[in-house]
């Protein structure tokens, strides 16, 4: 016990000796915090609106205050015709233009150059002016767990699955590669300390480190986000847990196919980082996805963390709401795990 204790020992002070390391390993998670809570945000917020009308009757003054008096839009003009809102919003000088017919009640007209924010423009002032029109259909709805519809309770999920899995699986992967390039992984190998414990004994560091991350996050969300926690911080700890073991056993099956670290590096870039943006359902929804996309989502590990942490922080279920994430993760983590332990070869061919 002390020789390992020994190994992890060694490898934390080889970690903290790197000071360059250290300032990613925690200045990346902070950064992409302040980011993606602050700077890249698809929360709606002073859309530019013109109102079309020929006259302003006391239906339209009310619909057009209850807009004004919102957060998410700025009235700029009042014009007289459809054409003339269309020439606003082709000079960019407009966003949406809400027009006021008789005949056909109210309509919109988007800027649709980004089909994904004309959809949220139109739900926000539908929702915003559901009331003070009687002509819209009923749109009496209430947003659950999000009633302020901020992308930060998206994204911060998120952040935490592709963090967690980039950091584990790729400074793991590298940390042993590291080994065998410079020659020393033969010396650990006939020490007394059995070779799965030398394994072990270099990914316990990576472990603390992670979870050092995550209270970091979390912290992060909760304070200067404003997301809150709703569900149980043990369970969240917990899941979390499992998912840095599947991490950490992905690093180690990249370890062992790998030759050099920059292989570990680009594998671990080609491997990760895009399928974890991308097909997670960290930005674009999986269920919108082409089908042969979703049968390949379905093997990207982050998906079933971020599914679980958007659960359990965001909706506050319990744990039997995430029991299927939580088996999928299981199954992975004892499948990679079983891989990465067979191909590990001892005599480092």
């Amino acid at each position: 016990m002390k020789q390992f204790i020994a190994f992890v020992i060694k490898e934390t002070k080889h970690i903290l000796r790197d000071k360059r390391t250290m300032l990613i390993l925690f200045g990346m998670p902070v950064v992409m915090m302040l980011l993606f809570g602050f700077a890249i945000s698809t929360d709606v917020k002073n859309v530019r609106t013109v109102v079309v009308t020929s006259e302003m009757s006391p239906r339209t003054q009310q619909v057009v205050e209850r807009l004004a008096q919102s957060e998410y839009f700025i009235i700029t003009q009042t014009v007289n015709t459809p054409q003339e809102a269309e020439r606003l919003i082709r000079r960019q000088k407009a966003d949406m233009a809400l027009i006021f017919e008789k005949e056909q009640g109210v309509q919109f007209m988007v800027d649709g150059s980004d089909p994904n924010m004309a959809q949220q423009w139109t739900n926000y002032a539908q929702q915003t002016i559901a009331i003070a029109n009687s002509h819209l259909s009923p749109l009496n709805s209430k947003l659950l767990y999000n009633p302020q519809m901020r992308s930060a309770y998206n994204f911060v999920p998120a952040i935490m699955g592709m963090l967690l899995m980039l950091i584990c699986a790729m400074m793991t992967s590298i940390s042993i590669v590291r080994e065998k390039e410079k020659g020393t992984m033969e010396v650990l190998l006939v020490s007394p300390v059995r070779p799965l414990m030398v394994i072990v004994a270099k990914a316990v560091p990576y472990l603390v480190l992670a979870f050092g991350i995550l209270i970091t996050i979390l912290l992060m969300a909760r304070f200067v986000l404003g997301v809150p926690v709703a569900g149980s911080l043990f369970w969240i700890l917990a899941v979390s847990t499992l998912y840095i073991l599947l991490a950490l056993s992905l690093g180690l099956l990249i370890s062992n196919i790998a030759q050099t670290q920059l292989v570990a590096l680009l594998m671990s870039a080609m491997v990760l980082l895009m399928p974890v943006v991308m097909l997670s359902g960290m930005i674009f929804p999986v269920e919108s996805m082409p089908q042969a996309l979703q049968w390949l989502a379905a093997i990207v590990p982050p998906r079933y963390y971020i599914e679980a942490m958007r659960k359990l922080m965001i909706m506050g279920v319990g744990i039997d709401a995430v029991a299927r994430e939580v088996a999928v993760m299981a199954g992975m983590t004892v499948v990679l795990l079983a891989i990465a332990l067979k191909k590990f070869n001892v005599r480092l061919e």
